[in-house]
């Protein structure tokens, strides 16, 4: 049996070789503790602040403003917790969007249990928050502001820059989760303009259980774990040095091959796009047409189930209904609701996401499948 064609990237990714190359001294010899003072040590800690470094180059920051975390789970925890426990004297009012990650929303509520309270603002039918809207719900005890830079379900591109300058214009720290942007479109965090950004490595060709979070200087998080002090005194807990190590060359890879990458998820993305509408009725897209990361499309198949398309092609094709993380559950996603997409279109709903191992033959068996399973489906309904 051959393996099915993937077109799940943003659900996770396989391992680049290189980064296995990079982390494989790690699994095999070099063992040490980065901590200690022996010869054994010197290696893992050069590793750990290489790293360091190379996402450090991929956001254009500095290295002492990236902090390892183990995914984008604890650094979206640890930005909006930590921040808002700080600065709990200033105020206790946290804005985010209808659309975010539940590791943003599920910290968000959890915290108006400790008394702080959110805005949940709203997006448009393409998924986009209005800047002005963002704007409308800032108010004096306002002290963070927690917007994602691209959707995981439908990729819609958040105005990032334009919210952080007005978030700066009242002195209100922004964040932003950028793990499904990191390695598909530019990060940088001056351009973007942001305080703090999560980094997810298993989004980017790098394994699960190593991520990141950039913090900029002179802001003073509450501290992610006490302990020893390793990673500057914010987090301690000896080092995950060979997956830190795969995040570092992933980081590298990513930064050095952006512009290509682009290109290519993008032709893979519309192929298949372009592929499904010339040969099926009743499809629409869901998320911005334009500002979307480029490997991503959400089709919504009118009147059909996503789950039972997704069993149809399970075989052949591996996508994911709604967001990975409820593929399990046929209730909609809050995503599809929060952009009122109607319920006959929406749950109906396949995410397909190319990454840079996809072939364009790849693509066109993939649409043979999918054309075949959705016709079959309509024709039993």
């Amino acid at each position: 049996m051959v393996d099915p064609i993937y077109l799940d990237y943003n659900g996770t990714t396989p391992h680049d070789p290189e980064v296995i190359a990079a982390m494989r001294p790690f699994l095999e010899t070099e063992f040490g503790n980065p901590s200690s003072s022996h010869w054994y040590g010197i290696r893992p800690k050069k590793a750990v602040e290489a790293a360091r470094q190379q996402v450090a180059g991929l956001l254009n920051c500095k290295p002492r403003e990236v902090f390892f975390t183990s995914g984008g789970t604890e650094s979206n925890n640890h930005a909006i917790k930590g921040m808002a426990r700080a600065l709990k004297e200033k105020g206790r009012h946290l804005i985010t969007t209808t659309v975010e990650h539940p590791a943003v929303l599920e910290v968000c509520r959890h915290l108006e249990q400790e008394g702080f309270e959110t805005t949940y603002v709203a997006v448009d039918e393409t998924g986009m928050v209005d800047v002005d809207d963002i704007g409308a719900a800032i108010r004096p005890d306002t002290i963070l502001i927690s917007v994602m830079h691209a959707n995981n379900e439908v990729g819609t591109i958040q105005p990032i820059a334009r919210i952080a300058a007005l978030a700066h214009s009242k002195g209100i720290v922004m964040h932003t989760d950028a793990a499904q942007s990191m390695g598909k479109i530019p990060t940088d965090v001056h351009t973007l303009g942001i305080d703090l950004l999560s980094i997810a490595g298993h989004k980017l060709y790098a394994p699960k259980g190593i991520g990141a979070l950039f913090v900029k200087d002179g802001l003073l998080p509450e501290k992610f774990c006490h302990g020893a002090g390793q990673e500057m005194g914010w987090r301690a807990g000896t080092e995950n040095v060979l997956e830190i190590v795969g995040l570092g060359k992933a980081s590298e890879m990513a930064d050095r091959s952006l512009d290509h990458t682009q290109v290519h998820l993008m032709a893979m993305r519309d192929r298949l796009h372009q592929g499904l509408t010339e040969r099926l009725d009743d499809i629409r897209l869901n998320g911005h047409p334009e500002l979307r990361l480029p490997n991503t499309v959400s089709l919504s198949f009118k009147g059909l189930e996503a789950n039972r398309i997704l069993e149809e092609i399970g075989l052949e094709v591996a996508a994911s209904a709604g967001a990975a993380c409820h593929s399990d559950t046929i209730s909609l996603s809050h995503v599809l609701e929060a952009m009122q997409v109607p319920m006959a279109w929406a749950k109906g709903t396949v995410r397909f996401s190319t990454g840079r191992m996809t072939t364009a033959e790849e693509i066109d068996r993939a649409v043979d499948v999918v054309v075949g399973a959705v016709t079959r489906l309509r024709q039993d309904h």
